[in-house]
């Protein structure tokens, strides 16, 4: 869940988190490894770069609202994004990854980022999940309406009587939230799609300067 309340302290979860941590960095060298290989390899395809965008605007987007709708440790996000699925913000980095695997056409990028997230955010979702539903009464409830990952077609409906409204952490029920441009702020998302324009920036201008200090007569 990345609404990112806690973490579990159980040592199997523990075990899991210390093992996805250690293995962020090294797994982000690799992949910028084979992103600047294959762009000096052969340059990204225009008309690749362009149907990109049908999945990278979708993700920042899809992480815009989001990071504008979570109220970390205060309260579970049940509204916006997080009608359609539990997971919006790795959701979105998923469309986000996958949008530039599409952009350099690389079978070898597209498997390191798919193993990246299979090892990393499948144990770090577990963690948020227990976490939450030991915290926020209401998270089960939740759970059973709207799903982990893929999306629902229509948002999920909470507040009815025969269902558990949102509760904060304190116990209370909490009125509903919109988007706020305030939170988005707070957590930084403009940096992905700050990210997101230097690396379409380096998918339209990285390959001439890598050829031609490739090339360059020694």
């Amino acid at each position: 869940m990345d609404q990112r309340t806690g973490r579990d302290t159980s040592p199997k979860a523990y075990s899991m988190q210390s093992l996805a941590r250690r293995i962020r960095v090294p797994l982000g060298f690799v992949t910028a490894g084979l992103f600047l290989f294959e762009i000096a390899r052969r340059p990204p395809h225009p008309a690749a770069i362009a149907w990109s965008l049908a999945l990278v605007l979708p993700g920042l987007l899809l992480r815009a609202a989001a990071a504008g709708t979570v109220k970390k440790n205060r309260q579970l996000a049940m509204t916006g994004p997080y009608a359609y699925t539990r997971n919006p913000l790795y959701l979105g980095s998923m469309l986000l990854a996958a949008g530039f695997a599409l952009a350099l056409q690389s079978w070898p990028v597209a498997l390191v980022i798919a193993a990246g997230f299979a090892a990393i955010y499948i144990p770090v979702i577990a963690s948020e999940e227990r976490f939450l539903s030991a915290t926020f009464p209401g998270f089960d409830s939740y759970c059973r309406r709207v799903p982990r990952f893929i999306p629902r077609l229509t948002p999920a409906r909470f507040g009815r009587e025969n269902e558990t409204p949102p509760v904060s952490q304190a116990g209370s029920p909490d009125s509903a939230g919109g988007f706020s441009l305030a939170l988005y702020r707070k957590h930084r998302e403009y940096n992905a799609a700050i990210g997101a324009a230097l690396l379409y920036l380096s998918l339209l201008y990285l390959e001439p300067v890598l050829g031609h200090i490739l090339r360059r007569p020694r």
